[in-house]
């Protein structure tokens, strides 16, 4: 015999599953077009004492001509920490040991786009680009991906004033803006 809770679940797990069937999708955009691609290529390696993160993954990103890069994963800690926050024109420095509590981003031709959030011993996290300066303490452990058949690249934009992420299928031309 099912118990209530039980029950109600498998309830509404059935009624979400017949309410999708009679939903039609609306046509995708042109954004979500260009962001349909192939396979998700993926490296995973280790960063090591003293490394420092935000060149090491340029460095990654450049030497295998990574065209539509990703992290997909990263776990680690460092020793000192540079952080660029939200609406400022400079970074922060920070020194201590940090675990990483999340590294998010995009890797391309024209430079890479990365936000690191990091906790100190207590546990107070603080997150925001990652710039250059991050020393790796005892490991920083990466997965990395490329998708297939598309490319990113940067270009300046009018609405917000910076170079925003444009992607595009590999092999297509860029138009002129």
């Amino acid at each position: 015999m099912l118990a209530p809770f039980a029950f109600f679940a498998l309830f509404a797990l059935c009624a979400a599953k017949a309410e999708a069937r009679q939903t039609t999708a609306a046509p995708p955009s042109r954004t979500a077009e260009e962001f349909a691609s192939g396979r998700l290529k993926t490296y995973a390696l280790r960063l090591r004492p003293g490394q420092d993160l935000r060149q090491e993954l340029e460095k990654f990103a450049k030497e295998r001509k990574l065209q539509a890069g990703l992290i997909v994963t990263a776990v680690g800690s460092l020793t000192k920490a540079g952080l660029r926050f939200a609406d400022q024109s400079g970074a922060t420095q920070f020194e201590g040991e940090f675990e990483i509590v999340s590294l998010v981003g995009t890797l391309s031709p024209d430079g890479p786009h990365l936000h690191i959030s990091i906790s100190d011993k207590t546990g107070r996290t603080i997150g925001g680009h990652l710039v250059e300066g991050c020393k790796v303490y005892t490991t920083v452990e990466l997965v990395i991906g490329e998708i297939e058949g598309v490319r990113f690249t940067r270009e300046q934009d009018a609405e917000s004033g910076y170079k925003e992420l444009r992607v595009t299928r590999r092999g297509a031309r860029r138009s002129r803006r």
